[in-house]
């Protein structure tokens, strides 16, 4: 696939994914959480271009650089989005102003990256990119999943009359999470 074309498609994946994580949202119990990262990924890594073979360091530590940015992004977006369940179980969850501005220093972060490795004079593509997008999702649905069966687990097991999780309280559980 062309860089225009893995552009267009990192660009139409993140605007979906963020437009719809700011309105409530049912965190379901199934466990296809990873397939669109791991689409991503496999999309990004069958890319021969991912590191520049004529700056093989500086592309490596870039692409790392990249890899940890991206890990940051997901955990942050994932710990500063609001969850809460309903009696029945059910978990939802809204992202946060907060998750807002995870995004922008994300992107930010990434904009000097792709400096750096301009004044390097790295040749950088569009697949080092959607990896790190791919990593970023993978990292917020796998926490988001987390929360949500603890979540689960707090609310079905006070209505069994067992005592919740460790952190949860009981008051906490079944209102809005306060960030």
């Amino acid at each position: 696939m062309s860089g225009l074309m893995n552009t267009a498609l990192i660009l139409a994946v993140a605007a979906v994914v963020i437009a719809r994580q700011f309105g409530a949202r049912r965190i379901g119990s199934d466990r296809r959480w990873w397939i669109v990262p791991a689409v991503l990924a496999a999309m990004a890594l069958r890319e021969p271009s991912v590191i520049d073979p004529h700056h093989q360091i500086e592309a490596s530590l870039l692409l790392g650089a990249e890899l940890v940015t991206a890990l940051a992004i997901g955990a942050g977006w994932a710990w500063t989005t609001r969850m809460w369940a309903e009696p029945d179980g059910t978990v939802w969850s809204r992202s946060t102003k907060a998750a807002a501005a995870v995004w922008a220093a994300g992107i930010c972060l990434r904009l000097g990256l792709f400096g750096i490795g301009t004044l390097v004079g790295v040749h950088q593509t569009s697949s080092a990119l959607m990896l790190g997008l791919a990593v970023t999702l993978l990292v917020r649905s796998g926490l988001l999943t987390w929360r949500a069966q603890s979540l689960r687990q707090a609310v079905t097991g006070q209505s069994q009359g067992r005592s919740p999780a460790y952190g949860d309280g009981v008051g906490r559980v079944l209102r809005k999470e306060r960030l």
